[in-house]
């Protein structure tokens, strides 16, 4: 869907990657209108904050924010933990005729900026992410430094603005406009936060066979970060045979855990683990390494779900499909997970799905895929196999 966007800056068409013309879901809220607005006027009209020194955007979830502020800072930097947000920043960039060069796109595994006069946060759905990044950039920050955040009211609570308030100094929050608020915060040089306890690290309960006793890293971000999550568990007691099986898939790999568990259990096969999240990616890698050593063979991918796999490549996707995207319940980002795995499946290549009970998925799988059966269920979650004819 695109958007047109108007801001005291100009106007802007934009769009979330990957752009689909039937997606209803708008590429910026009054979150990122409230922001931008508040640059432009400052406090009680008192004037536009000043933007003529470092800049740096974190989460900025479609480019509304980078999109609007490019060209106006010298450097412009743009934090995020999300492959498509980073694609959706630079394909708004190109949509308006813009420079891509003007924003500086960083991932939330690379080195942040050494000094920042301005940052913007947008506040993310994980708590734990803002603490790292929070955690990571304070030492770029300064006394002058202007740090602003913005969030819907569902997304800013009491333990938002705590965790500002410890990791970078005196925080407080706006009144409410259109739903959304604004975060104040005054860097505090003087102040000694408490360590950054990410990453976690945990080790397996002795009851999942293989996997029994593993050590699990788990980057901030990464869905159930402190515990193997039921919908997992349930998926790693109904795995497919994977005797015969080439080349696997863990899609949606978030810290690694199902891929691990099939590379060991098919010493043979060559494991691929796909996430749009650098976080998630990063951690599967450590853990699978950390299972099977630096040299055994597997690849990791950051990427918009399979786009980037070749057609008929793999025999075995293994899928626990997000749905939500950011705060917005769809089911979009597992249709397209499904598309994908029909296309990159080999004949006879079956993809295994687990997921909520409600969520239907079968319909959709028979659907697309002319196939579905039940592997197991529970009142919760059902397992799903669907074969590529």
């Amino acid at each position: 869907m695109n958007d047109s966007f108007t801001t005291a800056w100009g106007t802007f068409e934009l769009a979330r990657f990957p752009e689909n013309p039937r997606e209803q879901l708008r590429a910026r809220d009054a979150a990122d209108e409230y922001l931008l607005r508040y640059l432009k006027e400052g406090p009680e009209d008192a004037g536009p904050v000043p933007m003529d020194g470092a800049v740096t955007v974190l989460g900025d979830r479609w480019g509304a924010i980078s999109t609007a502020l490019a060209g106006t800072a010298d450097p412009l930097t743009a934090i995020t933990d999300s492959y498509l947000s980073a694609r959706a920043i630079t394909a708004n960039l190109a949509r308006n005729g813009l420079d891509p060069a003007l924003v500086d796109v960083r991932t939330t595994q690379q080195e942040p900026p050494q000094r920042i006069d301005v940052l913007l946060v947008r506040v993310p759905k994980s708590l734990a992410l803002l603490e790292d990044q929070l955690h990571r950039l304070a030492p770029a920050l300064h006394e002058n430094t202007v740090v602003l955040g913005t969030g819907m009211v569902t997304e800013i609570h009491t333990s938002t603005l705590q965790l500002f308030e410890r990791i970078l100094g005196p925080t407080r929050t706006s009144l409410a406009v259109r739903k959304a608020r604004l975060i104040h915060n005054t860097p505090d040089r003087a102040l000694t936060p408490p360590a950054n306890p990410w990453p976690l690290r945990y080790r397996l309960p002795d009851d999942l066979g293989v996997l029994s006793g593993r050590q699990v890293a788990n980057q901030a971000g990464v869905f159930c970060a402190d515990r193997l999550d039921i919908g997992t568990r349930f998926l790693l007691q109904h795995l497919p045979d994977l005797n015969d099986a080439r080349r696997i898939v863990d899609l949606g790999c978030g810290n690694g855990i199902v891929g691990t568990a099939a590379a060991l259990t098919a010493p043979h096969a060559e494991l691929l683990f796909v996430d749009e999240s650098f976080q998630a990616v990063a951690s599967a890698e450590e853990t699978f390494r950390t299972a099977l050593g630096p040299d055994a063979p597997a690849e990791f991918l950051v990427g918009d779900a399979l786009a980037d796999i070749p057609d008929a490549s793999v025999d075995v996707v293994l899928l626990n499909p997000p749905f939500h995207s950011h705060q917005a319940t769809t089911d979009a980002i597992a249709w397209r997970m499904f598309t994908g795995a029909r296309r990159v499946l080999r004949p006879g290549g079956e993809l295994r799905v687990v997921g909520n009970r409600h969520l239907g998925y079968h319909v959709k799988l028979r659907r697309l895929f002319g196939n579905c059966r039940t592997v197991a269920g529970s009142p919760k979650f059902t397992i799903l196999s669907t074969v590529r004819r």
